[in-house]
């Protein structure tokens, strides 16, 4: 094979009756106009995913598969494809066909101006809408916590030139946010408008506890901003608590106006209680994640990749 203008990294989770036509639409919009590589990343499916992956390297070229032994997240079978991914650019497209494979050379021609990364940005999200909601608050929080300029929409969807993604590689740890890491890379992003197709089969992979995910490693991996705010937080309840204390006091041997036993017990729930517990939750996520983190926690374990023939070295 030929070096690969434009890698295409799309991890797959029970997707088996959708790889057919993934495939063929990715061929359509790509044949003739650049040399590409498709990089399917098994993320642990319990269907026959990784079969018709398999079957595809038998039966195309420029494929590869990459079987990760149990699902890892999105985020860590996206590292395992960019870390082998071979072309200049590197498109990241989810496994549904909502992103439309048409909107690759798109991507691709805008980054070409310049650009280190350029997201799509749908103008109309054709998903339920907890998802929408869980997408919204995670972009505000990024734009607290990490900066991202509030006009880039950051979409599973997006293209990414090969020496950004060379730093990207490089990240160790084991909860991984592309987009986070992209963020703490670069600011030298754009987007483009693209259309938010239906799902083309099957139900969505989407959960709840998916977008608490991406929040939590929004909220805790790439930021001391909670850990500011949980000092804040801490400051202000003592202050309060400081404050409620003289009047407390006051009422007591001032006022004469008291329940014996009631004052002490309230000031010492809201000066200790209140400067506490608001903090110990994010400490105790920020030394969880440290500590797996020094212990080498890994990101996925590979079982097995597959190449098309005529890629194989």
């Amino acid at each position: 094979m030929n070096q690969p203008e434009i890698s295409i990294v799309i991890p797959v989770f029970n997707s088996s009756q959708i790889m057919d036509e993934l495939y063929n639409r990715i061929s359509v919009s790509l044949n003739t106009k650049c040399e590409y590589e498709l990089i399917f990343v098994n993320d642990g499916s319990t269907d026959t995913s990784w079969e018709k992956i398999t079957r595809l390297t038998q039966q195309f070229p420029s494929i590869t598969g990459i079987n990760l032994r149990k699902n890892s997240g999105q985020d860590n079978a996206l590292l395992a494809g960019l870390r082998i991914a071979q072309g200049n650019y590197v498109a990241i497209m989810d496994d549904d066909l909502q992103h439309n494979p048409t909107d690759i050379l798109k991507l691709y021609a805008q980054c070409k101006k310049g650009y280190d990364v350029c997201y799509a940005n749908f103008s109309e999200l054709k998903q339920n809408k907890i998802k929408n909601a869980g997408s919204n608050v995670n972009g505000k929080m990024a734009e607290f916590l990490i900066s991202k300029p509030k006009e880039i929409y950051l979409s599973p969807f997006k293209i990414i030139n090969k020496s950004t993604v060379s730093d990207i590689a490089k990240f160790a740890g084991p909860y991984p946010y592309i987009d986070g890491i992209i963020l703490t890379i670069t600011k030298n992003l754009t987007q483009i408008t693209a259309e938010h197709q239906p799902r083309f089969s099957g139900k969505s992979n989407y959960t709840f506890s998916k977008s608490l995910s991406v929040f939590m490693k929004l909220f805790t991996g790439f930021s001391v901003v909670p850990l500011r705010i949980a000092t804040v937080t801490g400051v202000a309840a003592t202050l309060i608590g400081f404050c409620l204390s003289l009047k407390y006091l006051y009422d007591y041997f001032i006022a004469r106006n008291t329940v014996e036993g009631w004052t002490t017990t309230v000031v010492l729930i809201i000066f200790f209680g209140g400067s506490i517990l608001t903090t110990l939750g994010i400490i105790g996520e920020y030394i969880g994640r440290m500590y797996l983190t020094l212990n080498n926690k890994p990101q996925y374990s590979i079982s097995e990749i597959v190449r098309s023939n005529s890629d194989a070295k």
